[in-house]
């Protein structure tokens, strides 16, 4: 009688197991409560009636981040693997305005761009980046110091900030309070972003010298708000002055897909990551203002006062 061989089916099944290693994290053991829908409108993606045309302004960039204006019209556009653009008379300059040394890996590299609130009387620039200290990522802010067509790094703002191949946050702004908002991302390690002793999965909040304000809720603490997996834009209302924060929801982590958020964000408020997404309704976590079930990660907000398209003001 033959014997059945086994042994290409456990290697072919070893095989698999080797495939799914490097996606574990996706599927964790944790549970994730999903809440619901809290908004009732629906989204507009294109204004009624005025017709919009999209043109090229600047070409020639390499996975560009973010885009500030200097006062004096010239912009800087971060490029993720590692240059500081500078945009003058609508023109892109051949040389980097800056080059910090730094890791470009995964979504982790050249980040955010702030400009100090008092520029030019105060002549900095802020930039937020990933970098490898030995075999392990970080992220950090720093200031550079404007020299007109180049820009020389002045001095770190933060540092200590857990870095990763994916979720390392990433945006910077100057808030109505001249205070410096950072947002930072869990690094695929959800439990620090309940965990009021790590940088990571919180918005953070800083003078423009690096300093802790006072009034940060957490004492000696750079957090202003945490539970977040993985934010990306910020924006103040132009008249209520609140804070609102884009942010993705899960990639399949315990087998959770969607639920990217829009909060509002509160001084010292958790915002419930990894325990839930979407609204929950519970008192020890704030619920997101807007929430879409299916994945639509959206980066930078802004706020649309009026202008050319009169059809999204006050949106």
């Amino acid at each position: 009688m033959m014997r059945t061989q086994h042994k290409p089916v456990r290697f072919v099944f070893f095989l698999f197991i080797l495939f799914l290693f490097p996606f574990l994290p996706f599927f964790s053991v944790q549970s994730i409560e999903v809440g619901s829908i809290p908004q009732t409108v629906k989204d507009t993606y294109l204004p009624k009636g005025d017709r919009v045309t999209v043109e090229a302004w600047i070409t020639g960039l390499e996975a560009p981040w973010s885009l500030v204006f200097l006062p004096d019209g010239r912009a800087l556009v971060s490029e993720r693997p590692g240059r500081i653009r500078l945009i003058k008379n609508g023109a892109l300059a051949s040389k980097p305005y800056a080059e910090p040394h730094m890791a470009a890996v995964g979504e982790g590299g050249l980040m955010g761009l702030a400009v100090h609130p008092k520029f030019p009387r105060e002549p900095f620039v802020y930039a937020m980046h990933t970098y490898r200290d030995k075999d392990k990522l970080y992220n950090k802010v720093i200031r550079l110091k404007d020299e007109g067509d180049t820009a020389s790094i002045d001095k770190v703002i933060i540092d200590g900030i857990a870095g990763g191949r994916y979720h390392d946050g990433g945006r910077i702004a100057f808030g109505p309070d001249g205070m410096l908002y950072i947002t930072t991302g869990e690094t695929f390690e959800g439990k620090l972003a309940q965990d009021l002793g790590s940088l990571n999965g919180k918005i953070l909040r800083v003078t423009p010298d690096g300093l802790t304000p006072k009034d940060n809720p957490f004492r000696d603490s750079p957090i202003w708000s945490y539970g977040h997996r993985n934010p990306q834009g910020l924006a103040w209302h132009p008249v209520t002055q609140d804070l609102f924060i884009s942010e993705h929801g899960p990639s399949g982590e315990s087998l959770v897909f969607g639920n990217d958020e829009i909060n509002i964000i509160e001084k010292g408020g958790n915002y419930g990551w990894p325990d839930v997404a979407a609204a929950v309704h519970q008192g020890a976590f704030i619920d997101p203002l807007i929430v879409w079930r299916k994945a639509t990660p959206p980066s930078g907000i802004v706020f649309y006062r009026k202008g050319k398209l009169p059809h999204l003001e006050n949106d």
